[in-house]
């Protein structure tokens, strides 16, 4: 019988740069193997959350310089806070109920973690934030 972590640790991929070993923290070792897998499963969508937020504004992010966007996106997930819980909720929805029990154990020091790894995560796919009608069709 397949049971929900299961599946989850099923789907989750694997990330052959990962390094685990004793000296690191648990924190570190959570997030090596629970937090950078799930946000690599989630990538696509964390993509659509974040062009719709950028819509939400009304676009201006389309008019800002690179440097500007990345601020933009640094300081959408640091200050706002509705946006930053819909992110945690994305990843955190995908934890098993045993990684949900570490997780409560240090979430201030694990949010914080998961929002950075998230914000390099989109700055990296910056590319991807253009104006739609810039767009072509794949």
């Amino acid at each position: 019988m397949n049971t929900r972590q299961s599946n989850l640790e099923s789907i989750r991929p694997e990330i052959s740069t990962t390094t685990i070993n004793d000296t690191m923290s648990s924190d570190e070792r959570f997030q090596n193997m629970v937090i950078r897998p799930i946000v690599k499963l989630q990538n696509d969508l964390l993509i659509e959350v974040f062009k719709n937020y950028i819509n939400k504004y009304k676009g201006s992010f389309y008019e800002l310089s690179v440097e500007k966007r990345i601020h933009f996106i640094e300081n959408a997930i640091q200050k706002d806070i509705k946006f930053r819980n819909s992110l945690k909720g994305i990843l955190i929805g995908l934890f098993t109920v045993s990684e949900y029990k570490i997780y409560i154990q240090n979430s201030s020091a694990l949010n914080k973690r998961m929002m950075n790894i998230v914000k390099d995560r989109l700055i990296s796919n910056i590319q991807l934030f253009q104006r739609p009608e810039f767009l072509t069709a794949v």
